[in-house]
């Protein structure tokens, strides 16, 4: 197995301040709870107001934390000066979403200096606090450098 690329060493701090910005993840409640290198973890609290007709959580808002969830962990790789753009992805629905809380975790698969590919999983926990995988995500994430309105 290759070794993980190093990441800068303000990594975390870099990818807690881009998440904070995120008006959309602020509106869906969701929390970053994990930030490692290539690896970040996303969790929010059941809540009606995302949800479908039958009251499962959207597959818009599972897709979009399982977004943010794979390009944080991209980013968490990213060189200081970089911004970070999902340019592809491709989501599995495997469960409705149904649950008390859910978890979007994000993994980099391939790192690189340009593109990242990391996939993510999402959770979705009952009142016991068993978990059951809902969807999974494969995404593209391009690194962008010296791009007015694109900063980390």
């Amino acid at each position: 197995m290759a070794a993980r690329p190093i990441a800068e060493p303000d990594f975390e701090a870099r990818v807690r301040a881009s998440f904070a910005r995120q008006k959309a993840m602020s509106a869906l409640g969701a929390t970053l709870t994990q930030v490692t290198p290539g690896v970040v973890e996303i969790e929010m609290p059941y809540n009606e107001t995302f949800t479908q007709q039958h009251g499962f959580l959207h597959a818009g808002a599972i897709s979009m934390a399982l977004d943010s969830a794979c390009g944080y962990a991209a980013y968490s790789l990213m060189p200081a000066d970089a911004g970070v753009l999902t340019i592809e992805f491709k989501v599995n629905l495997l469960a409705p979403g149904r649950g008390e809380r859910f978890l979007f975790r994000g993994t980099v698969t391939k790192p690189g200096r340009t593109i990242i590919v990391a996939d993510g999983q999402a959770y979705a926990y009952d009142g016991e606090g068993e978990a059951k995988m809902i969807a999974t995500m494969t995404g593209t994430m391009m690194t962008v450098v010296g791009r007015q309105g694109i900063e980390g």
